[in-house]
């Protein structure tokens, strides 16, 4: 399925801090596999748009990084949520369910009308 670029956008935000929310501390590529697993393999980010959005949300203040060390020795670049991450992830889900009820009520509405239905 093909996700709408806007769309994308919209959701990025809300779901890099979700993550990070749910699991702690993660680096880019564990975070590209979580988006593509939480959208069932619908959702294929890419690096190029994975690390401007994670560096936008640091300058922000949202996320701050660190350097660690795996235990095969290799160096990553691990964010965590900040304070005003979380109080910026509880508004973006504010705003999620207000949109997400609304449409919802647009498409619950019944059946389209006769001249409308194919």
């Amino acid at each position: 399925m093909h996700i709408d670029k806007d769309l994308v956008a919209a959701s990025a935000t809300p779901l890099v801090l979700g993550i990070l929310a749910d699991e702690g501390a993660s680096y880019g590529y564990a975070i590209l596999k979580r988006v593509r697993e939480l959208s069932g393999g619908n959702l294929e980010w890419t690096d190029g748009m994975l690390y401007p959005l994670l560096h936008r949300l640091e300058r922000q203040g949202y996320v701050q990084s660190s350097w660690q060390t795996s235990g095969e020795g290799r160096r990553r670049k691990h964010y965590t949520l900040t304070d005003a991450g979380r109080r910026t992830l509880a508004e973006r889900q504010d705003q999620w369910a207000v949109v997400s009820q609304a449409l919802d009520r647009v498409w619950n509405i019944g059946p389209l009308p006769q001249a409308l239905n194919p």
